[in-house]
């Protein structure tokens, strides 16, 4: 945690599993980028198997990179890579659906 300044802020990172989550609330900076907040917030040495070089980050669902500064209360997710193309998914189950009519 950084000192009481008032120019820190606070904000949230998060990374789940399928059946585990977390979400940790630090005090940073103004100006301290997403990449320095996940850094900082301990989740890397907790999941070990998130690669920042491969893993997709949001601010609130939001797609962005990792050098954008924060805002007071933005909450940073670390996303896991889809195991299945969602398209392909869809299509799939509609083909399913005709052959068994």
């Amino acid at each position: 945690m950084q000192s009481n300044n008032k120019a820190d802020i606070i904000v949230e990172v998060a990374y789940a599993l399928p059946h585990k989550q977390l979400i940790i609330p630090i005090k940073v900076n103004t100006g301290t980028t997403a990449e320095a907040a996940i850094r900082s917030s301990g989740i890397l040495e907790k999941f070990p198997e998130i690669n920042l070089a491969h893993h997709q980050i949001g601010i609130f669902g939001k797609p962005t990179r990792l050098d954008i500064p924060l805002r007071h209360l933005d909450r940073v997710e670390i996303y896991r890579p889809l195991i299945a193309d969602p398209k392909v998914m869809r299509k799939q189950r509609a083909a399913d659906k005709k052959r068994m009519k």
